[in-house]
């Protein structure tokens, strides 16, 4: 069957949730878009053919799956949950003629040239969602064809870019740039990674820019004040903080907010991202706000002599209704 009519099935799976959708052809609309909870399911597998039962669908020639992992081989165990499988063998076991597996940020990466600016909040020189007002107001703007890079706190921190290729077109870049050593810029965030790395062994971004990852640095800031932390969520932390009704909490915020706006600044220089610093994930939406008042666009920048090249980088938060992962899995089948 020809790969450009036919229907294909999409994936975003992620540490918590995975996420589905419908494509009937090639540059069709995404249809039938559902969600689950990935500890619902005992394997990818069952989750697939969970959402085609429940969907009524035919098991379709091809489909596409963004994953939260390293693609390394035929064999993927999820870092941050316990699905394993056989790329191979579950293209065997559920008949489909083509199965593309890319890493979940490699995706992500693939959708950015679809973003629409309704999908878009734009961190930084008091500007809001991206359009027109922003040139008006001097705000940075991306370059066109320029590198593009994508990092997200979620249930990890997954990082990823897109780079223009001699052919006009664009390549995603497959690595794990979540787990970058922290680096802090204080006396306290020193201490704070300190505290990380005694108790992981390394303080990677993704201790602290992540779900468990804002636990982490809550429960670093009660410690190196000699306070007992409570038994809170990130979401419990987030809450407290908006309500001015824990200093801990407050901290840990504001600590995520800095450490995310130098960690998005060092890849924005590692890949030359004029193209814009892009944050998905399932958090920063949630924090736009706090990202807005916070020192995350000053942190961005802050890198000396390079301060002028990053202050003309633009930094989005991805705020879209559906998964924009899905649409880049789509893309990887193209």
């Amino acid at each position: 069957m020809n790969n450009e009519i036919s229907p294909r099935l999409l994936a975003d799976i992620g540490g918590t949730n995975a996420r589905f959708a419908w494509q009937t052809h090639r540059d069709a609309a995404l249809t039938d878009v559902a969600s689950y909870p990935c500890a619902a399911h005992e394997s990818l597998e069952a989750a697939i053919r969970h959402y085609l039962t429940q969907h009524h669908k035919d098991i379709p020639p091809d489909c596409a799956i963004g994953i939260a992992n390293p693609i390394l081989g035929d064999l993927v165990q999820m870092t941050n949950h316990h699905w394993s499988f056989s790329i191979s063998q579950l293209q065997r076991n559920l008949g489909f003629t083509q199965l593309k597996v890319i890493n979940d940020f490699s995706a992500l990466a693939l959708s950015l040239p679809t973003l629409q600016a309704s999908d878009l909040h734009a961190i930084g020189q008091g500007v809001g969602v991206m359009g027109a007002p922003m040139a008006v107001m001097g705000a940075p703007m991306p370059v066109p064809g320029a590198p593009m890079a994508v990092l997200g706190p979620g249930t990890g921190l997954g990082v990823s870019g897109l780079l223009p290729s001699s052919a006009g077109k664009f390549v995603f870049i497959t690595g794990e740039g979540g787990h970058v050593t922290l680096a802090p810029d204080s006396d306290f965030e020193t201490a704070v990674v300190g505290w990380l790395a005694r108790r992981f062994g390394h303080a990677s971004a993704e201790r602290a820019l992540s779900g468990p990852g804002l636990v982490n640095l809550y429960e670093a800031a009660c410690a190196i004040a000699k306070q007992p932390a409570q038994a809170l969520t990130a979401a419990d932390i987030i809450e407290r903080a908006r309500g001015g009704v824990d200093a801990h909490c407050t901290a840990t915020v504001q600590l995520f907010c800095a450490f995310l706006g130098s960690v998005a600044g060092n890849l924005a220089l590692t890949l030359g991202a004029r193209g814009g610093v892009y944050i998905g994930g399932g958090i920063a939406p949630r924090m736009l706000a706090e990202l807005e008042s916070s020192t995350f666009r000053e942190r961005f920048v802050a890198k000396g002599r390079f301060r002028g090249y990053l202050n003309a980088i633009p930094t989005y938060v991805i705020d879209a209704k559906v998964s924009p992962a899905l649409a880049g899995a789509a893309r990887a089948l193209d």
